[in-house]
């Protein structure tokens, strides 16, 4: 069991050994922590041809992308890995005019 002292010592270091996540892309690029996580996320990816390249048909728009970033850390406070995930901005999209429907692959756990 910690004594008071540790454990304050520990709240310590946390509190000032937060790194904040990056809001803008541009701002990852200086880091090779960021950059490696970026790579991370996106090698499966490729790896597994999650999309193709198309002509994109008049009149109509893409769904951009963001990159979110996430710092995580272990109980001692230290890091533990820079997390990066490349979701598509799907809030931009208009019902009945971007898509009609929506569907989501849920299985029933029996199945599994």
């Amino acid at each position: 069991m910690k004594s008071p002292a540790e454990i304050y010592e520990q709240i310590e270091r946390c509190q000032f050994t937060q790194v904040t996540e990056p809001n803008i892309f541009q701002d990852t690029m200086k880091y090779k922590e960021w950059c490696d996580a970026m790579d991370e996320e996106i090698e499966p990816l490729e790896k597994h041809k999650t999309w193709e390249l198309v002509d994109l048909p008049d009149n109509k728009e893409v769904v951009g992308l963001k990159w979110v970033y996430k710092t995580k850390y272990r109980s001692d406070g230290s890091i533990q890995k820079y997390k990066a995930r490349l979701v598509a901005k799907g809030y931009m999209q208009r019902e009945g005019i971007d898509f009609e429907e929506t569907f989501a692959h849920v299985a029933r756990f029996d199945t599994i």
